[in-house]
């Protein structure tokens, strides 16, 4: 890679190089921040009820400030860097949720699209810049394409490590094996001479479905399914308040010691040796031959018996109670908001508008999901069982689940259900 780390920019200002030096840290931290981009999401969206697509705008808005504060700065400063990082992890992965959710793409056209959209930005920076180093992130164009590459590869690694686990049915727990070997792996073939370059923005990607994956298994369920374990039943927030106060810690650490500045690494530690063609060619085959055993265990594991990772089946008390009583101690209007998001999804369904018969449960969910902590404290079990018939409703929409959308006439079925138990 190159080692230029300051430039002019046209204006005259003098940055140095704005990313941290590749350190044992900067994996650290950056598996930290994905995590947090998975569990963080989850818990805003989902736990407080704000709703997908309002925190997307949320975090977007977030991610343009701070990435403006960024691009200000004439040299690396963690701080800065590192949020910036976390936010647009947050944001990578509510743009992919809000696809596969509420827009209803699969999850292999996703990464097909993502993959070519981090391609031709790659494309175009190198035909400007003629270089994907990150050790040369000096002017404010590099520095720009280099954000909107992070920002491609947090929303690609989302869609590609959800439609891993759709494919395998693996568990959380199991799902943090296959990015970490591939890691492990592409850190070899780098050890052995493979391009430098390609081998991080690789690695890169892959931090993005491990942290992923780690949060998963954190906050998961310790028992999602008889006899399967999956999590270590942390919940969102915990597992994101840990993640956070790991990634302070280490950016205060990094702060004091500027152990990764590049200009300070580079001062302390020998230059890298230079470039073997003939040992690059021979990793690139390598990373071949690994795309093709990764594809070939995605083959074989999507066709042993499996469930799906998400396949959560309702395992709530499913009490059954006369149409109407189960929400006679809620406040009336709050139920008729619900009936009415059930209502306009059936009436949806049956007219085959099967976007916005998905859109409406949606936003069902996150309506259920934002109330419960003032309607379950008046009846648990009224709201268990709304609960337990809400989780059918949402399974036909493959919302929350793993499955895809099932046909109209079985999200008809549970939504007349619902509404039925509604009054």
């Amino acid at each position: 890679m190159t080692t230029t780390t300051e430039a002019r920019t046209r204006s005259g200002r003098l940055m140095l190089n704005k990313v941290p030096e590749v350190t044992i840290w900067f994996w650290v931290i950056k598996i930290l921040c994905t995590t947090v981009g998975e569990s963080f999401a989850d818990w805003i969206n989902m736990k407080l009820g704000v709703g997908l697509v309002n925190t997307a705008w949320i975090f977007t808005a977030v991610f343009v400030v701070v990435l403006a504060v960024q691009l200000r700065l004439k040299r690396y400063v963690p701080f800065p860097y590192w949020l910036t990082v976390v936010v647009v992890s947050v944001t990578g992965t509510l743009y992919t949720d809000i696809l596969t959710d509420q827009l209803n793409v699969p999850l292999w056209i996703s990464s097909a699209v993502f993959s070519v959209l981090l391609a031709a930005v790659f494309g175009v920076w190198w035909a400007r810049e003629r270089t994907l180093s990150i050790h040369s992130v000096t002017t404010l164009p590099r520095e720009s394409f280099y954000w909107l590459a992070v920002l491609v590869t947090f929303a690609l690694g989302t869609a590609t490590g959800d439609w891993t686990l759709e494919l395998t049915g693996w568990s959380p727990g199991a799902s943090v094996l296959l990015p970490l070997g591939l890691i492990a792996a592409i850190t070899a073939l780098w050890k052995f001479g493979a391009n430098p370059v390609l081998s991080f923005w690789l690695a890169y990607i892959l931090t993005r479905p491990l942290g992923a994956n780690i949060g998963d298994w954190l906050a998961s369920p310790k028992v999602a399914q008889p006899g399967e374990p999956t999590g270590l039943d942390l919940g969102t927030f915990t597992t994101s308040l840990i993640f956070l106060g790991l990634i302070l810690a280490t950016v205060v650490y990094l702060t004091v010691t500027r152990s990764d500045v590049t200009e300070t690494h580079e001062a302390t530690h020998a230059a890298s040796a230079t470039s073997n063609p003939r040992k690059e060619r021979v990793a690139l085959a390598g990373f071949g031959l690994l795309a093709v055993a990764t594809a070939g265990l995605l083959v074989w594991a999507h066709g042993q018996p499996h469930v799906g990772p998400a396949a959560e089946e309702d395992n709530t008390s499913a009490v059954q109670m006369a149409p109407g009583q189960a929400v006679k101690k809620f406040p009336p209007a709050k139920v008729a908001a619900l009936k009415t998001l059930a209502s306009t999804s059936l009436k949806d369904a049956r007219s085959g508008d099967a976007a916005g018969a998905h859109a409406a449960a949606q936003k069902l969910r996150d309506l259920w999901d934002a109330d419960q902590a003032s309607l379950q404290p008046l009846d648990n079990t009224g709201w268990t069982s709304i609960d337990a018939q809400m989780d059918k409703v949402l399974g036909t929409f493959g919302i929350d689940h793993s499955n895809p959308p099932m046909p109209a006439a079985q999200q008809e079925k549970e939504l007349n259900a619902l509404l039925t138990d509604m009054g």
